[in-house]
Parts: structure tokens; sequence; C-alpha cells
């Protein structure tokens, strides 16, 4: 049976990346030697290192002024990392669930934090709107998608101070405007690579604002100036992040999945809002294309097994909702196919038929 993944990460990539990603494990580049075991100090790594870099800057179109990054330790290195580098007497944060705060408690521990707008009176399920960023504060934090409460920034922020953002969950799902951010980072596990490498995107202005004497590794100018092999980068996650840009660009880039984005959100949604068992969990202007959170309606509630039942026997996986929230999360990252949306729609289709009054 077809399995249609839902997993909110790591998530499932595209066919053709898994084939290549398979091919390169077995031999990488007719080298007789797999991936996993070339050194990344060859001509035919620093290829891939050159093409990632190059996709990259091409699908967002990302300015010459700016230098990507390849990590390991996943965005939670950075929520200390950022403040470690650019925190000097006060910092802006939005806060709008459990990867803000994160960040937020990474912060304090190097100066001021301001929490400029939260959606937490509410569980999360609104982005704020109508804040006033402070013009002396170091920088403006936001989390531009919020996988565990379904909430998502559409639009680029106007910001007098500079702006980064932890676009873990959505970076390459919707056209940006890069030049509105001084920095943007995040995991890869979600719609670029398996876990094990985390990218960032840097203003290389930024790197004159570091306010403190750091630890070699912490310091993003050591990455930056280093090409992302200071030392030894995560070499298999990377060659997949960029079997992954190339997959993108093949179909149409940003564009193109931006289109095919809406369009299995628009279907779930729909069914949700139609749907007598079901009701969404989200402020609607403020419903993720990528994280799609809903519950039983009132008077059904307990049909939630069953109904995850159901949707286990017609092959889907992972979408149980987070524990703060309940119900079920349908992650809709850019390689699930439409077709797996339409399965879990009619699931819905066919429980409404049994057990609407």
């Amino acid at each position: 049976m077809k399995k249609h993944i839902f997993n909110a990460g790591p998530s499932l990539l595209a066919d053709e990346v898994y084939a290549s990603a398979a091919k390169a494990i077995m031999d990488f580049n007719d080298s007789g030697i797999s991936i996993l075991s070339i050194s990344h100090r060859t001509p035919d790594f620093d290829a891939v290192m050159s093409e990632a870099d190059a996709l990259f800057r091409e699908l967002l179109h990302i300015p010459d002024n700016y230098k990507i990054i390849y990590l390991g330790g996943g965005a939670s290195t950075y929520f200390y990392e950022i403040p470690a580098n650019f925190l000097g007497k006060k910092a802006a944060y939005i806060n709008t669930g459990v990867w803000s705060k994160k960040a937020i408690k990474e912060a304090k521990r190097y100066g001021e934090v301001e929490v400029i707008a939260s959606s937490e009176d509410k569980n999360f399920n609104y982005i704020p709107k109508g804040f006033t960023i402070p013009e002396d504060a170091d920088y403006l934090h936001i989390t531009s998608n919020n996988t565990i409460y379904g909430t998502e920034y559409h639009e680029d922020l106007d910001s007098p101070i500079p702006v980064i953002a932890d676009m873990s969950s959505n970076i390459l799902s919707r056209p940006i405007d890069v030049t509105k951010y001084a920095m943007i980072y995040g995991g890869a596990q979600k719609n670029l690579a398996p876990a094990g490498v985390a990218f960032a995107i840097i203003r290389e202005d930024m790197v004159d604002r570091v306010v403190r004497d750091l630890p070699t590794m912490m310091q993003f100018k050591t990455h930056m100036e280093n090409n992302s092999m200071f030392n030894t980068p995560p070499v298999f996650p990377i060659f997949v992040l960029k079997e992954t840009l190339k997959w993108l660009k093949s179909i149409g880039g940003v564009e193109e999945i931006y289109r095919r984005n809406q369009e299995k959100a628009q279907l779930l949604y729909d069914e949700i809002d139609r749907n007598p068992l079901f009701r969404g969990t989200v402020e609607k202007d403020s419903r993720s294309l990528m994280n799609i959170c809903f519950v039983m309606a009132e008077g059904y509630e307990d049909l939630a097994p069953e109904f995850m039942a159901y949707t286990k026997e017609q092959g889907i996986v992972g979408i149980k909702g987070h524990r703060l929230v309940g119900g079920f999360r349908a992650s809709c990252y850019n390689a699930l196919p439409k077709e797996s949306v339409e399965v879990l729609v009619k699931c819905m289709q066919d429980f409404a038929v049994k057990y609407a009054k």
C-alpha cells in the first residue's frame, strides 16, 4: 500500500531526490566511493557546495552581499548563537509558540529581551499584528511558520531594525524578499534534507555587529569565511539538500511550488470548513500552508481514535496532532503530492457520510 506521509519532520522528500541519494550512497559521482565515505576536502564535494550555493541563490534571488552556511546542530543551535553574536543590550522577539519561546529563553542569557507581541493568550492560534518594533533593539526575531500550532506569516515584515527569521518549516515554500531579512536560518529536515544540517543566509554586514568575543565555532564569521568548512560539514545531508534544490528548480522553482502548496492547503482547509465532523484550530488569516491543524467538532470528539485508525488503514502516516494542541496535524511540505491530500480529504468525507448527524 502506498504511504501518504504527513510527518511534521523529518519529512518526506521528492522521489527523484531519494533515487539520487541512494545512488550516491553506493557510488558518488562514479568515483567508486560512497558519499558517506568521501572526504569533504575533495573537488567533487567542493562542486556539491558550489552547486548548492548557486541553486539556493537562484531559487530565492539571494543577493551577492549574503553568505549561505551549512552547519550541524539544528536550528536550536542558532537559538543561542544568534544572541551570542548579535545581542548587545536588547533584542525584540515575537512569541508565536514553542520554538519562539525556546529562542527567547536562550536570548535572555545574553541580554534584555523585549517580547513585543505574543499570541499565547489564545494558545498561539494566530499571528500577532499591530505591534511596534523598537528602533533601539539590536534585531527583531520571528518564527515564520509554527509547526505545532499551524500558523504562518504570509508577508515579509517591514522593519527599522534587522529581522532574523527562523524559517525551518517553510523555507522555499513561497516567494520571499530576502533583502528584508538580515538573517534567515533553519533546520533542513522539513523541505530540504534529512536531519543533520541547518542552513543560514546571513547579510555580510551583520558580522560587523558582533558584540562579544566568542569561541571560534560560535562565531558566524568563522563559517562565512571558511565556506562552512572550518570543521567537517554534514556531507550527506548537504548533498541531499543540493539534490532537493535541483528538483525544485526542475519543476519550476519557488513560484511553482507555492502554487502547488496553495492548492494542497486550499483543498484540505475547504474540507475542514465544510465537514461537520471537523473544525480548524487557527484563525483563518493566520493559517499555515505547511502545517494544517484541526480537531473533531463539538459532539464528535469521541470519534478521534476511530478516525485515526481509519486513516492509518488508508496508508496515512503522521497526522496525530502535537500533545500541546491535540487533534490532527497534516504537514503538507513541498514534496507532499496533492494525491496524499486527496486521500486524507476522502477519509474525512467517508467519516461524514458515516457519522454526521
